[in-house]
């Protein structure tokens, strides 16, 4: 956004819009991004400087305005992977983050992939998702796994709303309320997950793909009336319990594999025979 600003002085003095780029970009908003592009080249021209590479920080709805700008981000400042952030999928948190939509997302993948193909490189993007934030229901949640789910995204790290000091988002948390809109006589209720299981589930289901969660998102499809989303089937979330859960569940015991999904306490109960005779080791 590096020198991007308001085109007319005499809209700018007056303007009470809480943001240029949201619901839509102003028509006042400049989104030229030559100044950006020509600082690209420079730099790229200092002596002693071999690749400057860009990870992230992309405004992809604005870059979008501008095309030659992601040509020259693409050909010469991606590394591999750039990371952006769309949030979520779905309009209700996307509204109270102020963010726009999957279009925007869309269209910059789609230059990205142009350009990235005509540089001759292959080159990803990795979009940066957060659960429980404020506005977001669980339904939405579920929205956001099944569209990773046909976009074959499987997150690792992913983050969990937390509410932070001097943050719009704060105040919707604690108050349920729109702060973006005019408290007086506004009556909108906002959804905010609260509490260690709706936030845990959340997050289980932004990693769908993760056996530590089917449980628990089982139990909330089921909750909700989309059980049709569980089984084999690829328009189906989550699969069907297994054997082996079907049998820990039944108190069955087994002797599950142990691996990064499975609690050592668990592994360890499954496994554990009284011993006759022997050493004795002190407990600590």
């Amino acid at each position: 956004m590096y020198k991007l600003r308001c085109k007319s002085k005499k809209a700018e003095s007056t303007c009470r819009r809480l943001s240029c780029v949201y619901p839509d970009i102003c028509k006042h908003m400049d989104t030229d991004h030559t100044p950006t592009i020509e600082l690209y080249k420079k730099a790229r021209e200092v002596k002693g400087v071999k690749k400057i590479l860009i990870a992230s920080g992309v405004r992809y709805d604005l870059a979008v305005q501008d095309p030659r700008y992601v040509k020259e981000l693409v050909t010469h400042h991606v590394g591999g992977y750039l990371k952006i952030a769309p949030e979520h999928t779905e309009d209700g948190p996307l509204s109270k983050m102020m963010k726009p939509g999957m279009g925007a997302y869309d269209q910059f993948k789609e230059l990205f992939d142009k350009y990235s193909k005509e540089a001759g490189k292959k080159q990803y993007l990795i979009p940066y998702f957060i659960s429980a934030h404020p506005g977001t229901k669980d339904e939405d949640m579920v929205n956001m796994a099944l569209w990773l789910k046909s976009n074959d995204f499987k997150l690792d790290q992913v983050q969990n709303f937390y509410p932070s000091p001097m943050a719009n988002a704060t105040t919707i948390y604690h108050t349920g309320m729109n702060s973006l809109r005019n408290i007086k006589n506004n009556t909108e209720q906002v959804p905010v997950p609260k509490g260690e299981r709706q936030r845990r589930l959340h997050k289980a289901i932004l990693r769908y793909h993760d056996p530590a969660g089917w449980p628990m998102i089982r139990e909330a499809l089921r909750n909700m009336g989309k059980a049709k989303l569980i089984g084999k089937g690829p328009n189906c979330l989550v699969p069907e319990e297994t054997r082996d859960e079907k049998s820990l569940k039944a108190g069955k015991g087994g002797r599950p594999a142990l691996s990064r999904h499975t609690g050592f306490s668990q592994f360890k109960k499954a496994n554990t025979k009284p011993r006759v005779g022997g050493n004795r080791q002190r407990a600590r």
